[in-house]
């Protein structure tokens, strides 16, 4: 009964859109507790405090939720129709993370694992919760376990048949499943995700020090950039994707069926000089039902600021200078670094 109920869960999955499913049990991640604990002993989440809180929920999903017996992991693409490092290239103009270039993932996601988690109950009973990289459970390790994939150097998960490019879901329900079995790492000796990181953010394989991401730098740190690591950050002003565009494994990566996931014409490499005028209220119309607008107009606009310091174009200096007065320290002090460097 389990096995057919499985294999018409994977079909209606299908039908939602969801790339791939795997299961697994909610213990089956035993050594996620340890290597969470290194992680923040080390300091390597920065800013993330969050990340500190609800370590026991993090470290073993079982303690989430005591009655659930089987986790159902899912797999949405958003695979990028262009190789983002294109976008790099443009001195004028501002990188962002193709993720982040129409539709916030986590609304489109949660209403596809609810959808589904609904025809779960029709179907079998039982209850059920749903997350989507907003509550403390280790998506990536429990995805790994689910077969979907493994994590790779880069630490983040890739699959043989899909590629790098995709966000996880996750189901946790009280009926028991079948198991599928664990991903296989098969990076072998590949370096190239490590070798593309532009702030050598990775001190080895399968490590990532935050506090030297770009992703991390962009979004979530909050106040002055290090001076040292402002230059490495290029025009990237909201995420990084050089990481995951390197994986050779991204040449067997899918389409992404959801038209919501590709690039809106004015998230595709937009002008620093046109996005350096925001105000907040601007910064709000401009990023409604984006992730972007959740760092808010401050964070943004240093980000911009220092893309505009690594330009080396003598013409986004007033963009700079009119901003050297503004009432956010930071992004005053930012503007002040691009005058100086533009100088």
């Amino acid at each position: 009964m389990n096995e057919t109920l499985r294999n018409e869960l994977e079909e209606a999955a299908r039908q939602e859109g969801f790339a791939k499913l795997g299961i697994c049990a909610p213990d089956a991640i035993p050594e996620a507790a340890g290597r969470l604990a290194q992680f923040l002993a080390d300091g390597r989440h920065g800013d993330m405090g969050w990340m500190a809180e609800r370590t026991a929920w993090r470290g073993d999903p079982a303690s989430l939720w005591r009655d659930a017996r089987s986790v159902i992991m899912l797999a949405e693409l958003y695979t990028p129709s262009h190789d983002p490092r294109e976008d790099t290239a443009q001195p004028d103009r501002a990188a962002i993370s193709v993720y982040a270039q129409n539709r916030d993932y986590h609304d489109l996601v949660k209403k596809r694992l609810k959808r589904l988690g609904r025809w779960l109950l029709d179907r079998a009973g039982g209850e059920i919760k749903v997350f989507v990289d907003t509550a403390p459970v280790m998506e990536k390790p429990l995805a790994e376990a689910a077969g979907l994939g493994w994590q790779g150097k880069h630490t983040n998960l890739l699959a043989r048949d899909l590629g790098n490019w995709f966000f996880l879901g996750a189901i946790f329900t009280t009926l028991d499943l079948p198991r599928d079995r664990p991903g296989r790492e098969t990076c072998g000796s590949c370096t190239a995700c490590l070798d593309a990181c532009p702030t050598a953010a990775f001190p080895a394989p399968f490590q990532l020090d935050a506090r030297r991401c770009i992703s991390y730098l962009t979004i979530e740190h909050k106040g002055p950039v290090d001076p040292e690591l402002r230059p490495l950050l290029g025009n990237r002003i909201y995420g990084c994707d050089d990481c995951l565009a390197a994986c050779p494994w991204n040449k067997f990566a899918a389409e992404a069926s959801e038209l919501r996931y590709a690039a809106r014409p004015d998230l595709r490499a937009p002008p620093l000089a046109e996005l350096a005028q925001l105000d907040d209220t601007a910064f709000r119309e401009r990023f409604s039902g984006s992730p972007i607008k959740r760092i808010g107009r401050n964070r943004f606009v240093r980000n911009v600021l220092y893309a505009i310091g690594n330009s080396g174009l003598p013409q986004l200096l007033p963009d700079a200078r009119r901003l050297t007065d503004d009432a956010d320290p930071t992004v005053a002090d930012a503007a002040r670094w691009a005058v100086g460097r533009l100088k």
